[in-house]
């Protein structure tokens, strides 16, 4: 025999009020949503911002990015700087251009973004780009064509084109923005919660007042919260024990990483020597004083006898007159036949094998690519990360010229056949392990 269905005016108004908080919550998100992409499509394009689109335009600045940019930038990911997508949306154009030209010189007009962007990149110094106008725009077209391809969809083509996973590759929204939508999202199930509690509250005293409930309901009206038991129990206990954990965990591993990374290392040396000085002022081929640099494993560090050949006419700066205290440390060293002992700013791990010769002369890279601004250091300091990631993310940005070198030429016909690409270091086997590691 069936058991009637007993009506409950508790269980009743609960769902009904479910039903209706529901329905304003998806109505809220709903509304944010639509008032959000509306704010996208306002910020992508809805005006003009003097970008243009031609195709012949966005391939002459990707051109121009893929040579000159990829060894510090991306569009998805950090490297040495921060991802460049949709840098035409968080700045002007003008002010792009200025930053690309001469990056110290709107750092040093107090211009708050660009202060703030050096300081956020442990005031690592960007290259100076003797780029035209017309060349920058091309490069923020280009860069303006990416960023409206979804950032999922680019980090996949660069996976099939490169045949492995990118490091760092994925959605390529920066760590502070995801920090920031978590911290937005826990605001909101805050805001949620109190509101179920309110919910509840005002329910169980409106339902305390009836005198028409059974005791099933009465039940459920008079059960108190208690907060003290609830932080007793096992399934609290749990959750704090897992929350302590995963912290200690995510903060080990986080510091694991930062192992042998020096990135901003600036020892005192024993005699005050200025690159701003001699390699900026008085411009001064690094390879004078770094004799090894383009025929050697390493660029090697001077002796005072090189020091000298200047430093026996010149002892002193500035008009000023005697003899310097910091090159009489030179003279003192060749007297005494002892060696200056510099301290070592760049340090490689014993592991890694690497050849400046392979990379200045062969490679035609600038001493800037690796050691940064240079000539504008009084003191040196160690501006890249030099970390496996950092040189891999190059091997497979950095295009191989191969303009006029027969050694090339069947290299380049193979790789044509299969990729409308430009050859990088990655296709001539610049990822494989041997080369760094024997």
């Amino acid at each position: 025999m069936l058991k009637p269905v007993k009506f409950s005016p508790f269980k009743e108004k609960s769902r009904h009020l479910t039903r209706t908080f529901c329905l304003s919550l998806v109505a809220l998100i709903f509304s944010a949503a639509v008032a959000f992409a509306q704010d996208g499509e306002a910020a992508s394009g809805g005006a003009d911002d003097g970008i243009p689109s031609d195709p012949a335009v966005i391939s002459a600045g990707e051109a121009l990015f893929k040579q000159n940019c990829t060894v510090c930038h991306a569009v998805n990911d950090r490297v040495v700087g921060p991802a460049l997508r949709d840098i035409h949306v968080r700045r002007p154009l003008p002010w792009i251009i200025s930053f690309v030209q001469n990056s110290q010189k709107v750092i040093q007009s107090g211009d708050d973004y660009a202060v703030k962007l050096y300081n956020e990149y442990n005031k690592t110094q960007m290259t100076s780009f003797d780029f035209s106008n017309e060349e920058i725009i091309s490069i923020v077209a280009y860069l303006k064509a990416e960023s409206t391809k979804p950032a999922e969809t680019a980090a996949t083509t660069t996976t099939a084109a490169d045949g492995q996973v990118a490091q760092g590759g994925g959605s390529g929204v920066p760590s502070e923005y995801i920090n920031i939508i978590l911290i937005g999202l826990l605001v909101v199930l805050a805001l949620i919660l109190l509101v179920l509690v309110l919910i509840v509250s005002v329910l169980t005293k409106y339902l305390a007042q009836k005198d028409d409930l059974d005791e099933e309901d009465k039940e459920v009206v008079q059960n108190k919260f208690d907060l003290g038991k609830t932080l007793k129990g096992n399934t609290f206990m749990g959750f704090a024990v897992f929350i302590f954990t995963a912290i200690v965990l995510k903060s080990v591993i986080d510091g694991l990483f930062t192992v042998g990374v020096q990135q901003g290392y600036q020892p005192a040396q024993p005699i005050a020597f200025s690159h701003k000085l001699h390699a900026g002022q008085m411009e001064i081929d690094c390879n004078y004083c770094h004799t090894g640099v383009r025929t050697s494993k390493s660029a090697n560090i001077p002796s005072p006898n090189i020091c000298m050949n200047c430093h026996t006419v010149i002892q002193n700066v500035g008009g000023q007159t005697g003899m310097s205290p910091e090159i009489q440390k030179i003279y003192n060293a060749i007297d005494n036949n002892q060696p200056i002992e510099w301290v070592r700013v760049h340090n490689l791990p014993d592991l890694a094998y690497f050849n400046h010769s392979q990379h200045v002369k062969v490679g035609g890279l600038e001493c800037q690519t690796c050691h940064g601004e240079i000539q504008e250091m009084d003191v040196v300091y160690q501006f890249a990360p030099l970390t496996m990631g950092w040189c891999v993310n190059c091997h497979r940005e950095t295009q191989i010229n191969t303009k006029d070198n027969a050694y090339y030429d069947k290299l380049v016909e193979l790789h044509e056949k299969k990729s409308k690409k430009p050859m990088t270091v990655e296709d001539n086997g610049g990822l494989e392990c041997a080369k760094c590691h024997y």
